[in-house]
């Protein structure tokens, strides 16, 4: 069996058990615990009609439901996808510098900007993505890059003005030379896209097609993509550690670490540590410390990376430090590391978890009525799709 075909069996037969089993959340420690200090963020992913639910997220943790927001477009699924609608992170994205969210319409080739105040989302734009079935956005320092999975693939770049309008950078498109169908099939489609923390590179992972593409940005214009071979089979999800280093997920169950060259060129570092788990696709981290969702597992297993870039399995034993609901799949961390939000595609479930000092999972909430993933029905019901903890 393929590593892709496994992924697949995996995640599948997670739909058949029991979704709603994670451990029950754990009281509030104090009164002042319940006070609001942040927001969560999810994406529907609709396919009539996309939008974005509003939490207000208290300082211990715990969520309560205050709004929805359209984005003016609509939601998607990839052909033939096990559990997550676009099989891909980072489909919403928020940009603190500038306090706007990002979110993909798969289903209508546009992306939606919104300006945030606290919980509530004011729709600034809706632009057009580029190309084909957008799946992921990555923003930075007035610089917008949007991930385009059909047909030949693409990334787009946009600036933003000073009044945060999005314009279309001339000649910023890259072809990802894929050969997909408008609306792909989940294992040929590219899954992430990045900004480098240094602004110099544009970083996309490919999946199916086994490379990690490094675009160099130029006054926000790319370069041609250095396809460098990917360490782990199937690369999925990226993000970047405390030096900078490039952290991926891959849906083989493993995950990689490398350092971006400036020529474009990847030096692996740690080249495929396993977690024992199935379907590890998507991985989110402060400093130095990640969080994977392993898919096929029902499971969040954490990973420590050293100042030199080399990861190691943290945790328990086998690195499992949470069993969650049914399916997950997009999680994020806020910036000070300590608290933890994961999306279960199959539960329609977002658990709030409180990090420890020494990396531990507690369960604080569990929100349940979100969209679930409809496996019998070939994804008739696509399922939420991107979550944004700020």
């Amino acid at each position: 069996m393929s590593v892709l075909a496994g992924i697949a069996a995996a995640a599948l037969s997670a739909a058949a058990i029991t979704v709603g089993t994670a451990t029950t959340a754990i009281a509030a420690d104090d009164a002042t615990s319940a006070e609001d200090v942040g927001a969560v963020f999810v994406q529907t992913n609709d396919r009539a009609e996309n939008s974005v639910v509003a939490f207000s997220r208290a300082a211990n943790g715990t969520l309560t439901r205050v709004g929805e927001f359209g984005t003016g477009g609509k939601g998607s699924f990839e052909q033939n996808v096990p559990l997550d609608a676009l099989a891909s992170q980072d489909s919403l994205t928020y940009d603190r510098e500038h306090q706007l969210l990002f979110a993909v319409n798969a289903g209508s080739d546009t992306v939606t900007s919104f300006a945030v105040d606290g919980t509530r989302l004011v729709r600034q734009q809706i632009v057009p993505s580029g190309g084909q079935f957008p799946v992921s956005v990555t923003a930075q320092h007035g610089l917008v890059f949007v991930l385009n999975a059909g047909g030949a693939g693409n990334v787009t770049g946009y600036r933003l003005d000073g009044t945060g309008r999005l314009h279309a950078i001339p000649h910023s498109s890259r072809d990802l030379g894929l050969h997909n169908d408008a609306r792909p099939d989940f294992i040929s489609a590219p899954a992430d896209i990045a900004i480098t923390p240094d602004d110099q590179h544009v970083v996309v992972t490919t999946k199916n097609n086994g490379s990690v593409d490094v675009f160099g940005v130029n006054n926000g214009r790319l370069s041609a993509p250095v396809k460098n071979p990917s360490a782990g089979a199937v690369p999925f999800a990226v993000a970047f550690d405390a030096q900078h280093h490039l952290v991926v997920a891959n849906a083989s169950s493993t995950v990689s670490t490398y350092e971006v060259r400036d020529d474009g060129t990847l030096r692996t570092i740690t080249a495929a540590l396993p977690d024992n788990q199935a379907a590890l696709c998507w991985i989110t981290g402060a400093g130095n410390r990640f969080f994977g969702a392993n898919a096929g597992s029902d499971t969040i297993s954490e990973f420590v990376i050293d100042a030199d870039g080399n990861a190691s399995l943290a945790g328990s034993p086998d690195g499992v430090v949470a069993h969650t609901s049914g399916g997950p799949i997009d999680l994020d961390i806020t910036d000070d590391g300590s608290q933890l939000f994961v999306q279960n595609a199959l539960a329609g479930t977002v658990e709030a978890y409180r990090v420890t000092a020494g990396g531990q999972l507690n369960l604080v909430d569990v929100e349940e009525g979100l969209p679930q993933f409809d496996v019998a029905g070939g994804g008739a019901a696509s399922g939420m799709e991107g979550l944004v903890a700020i």
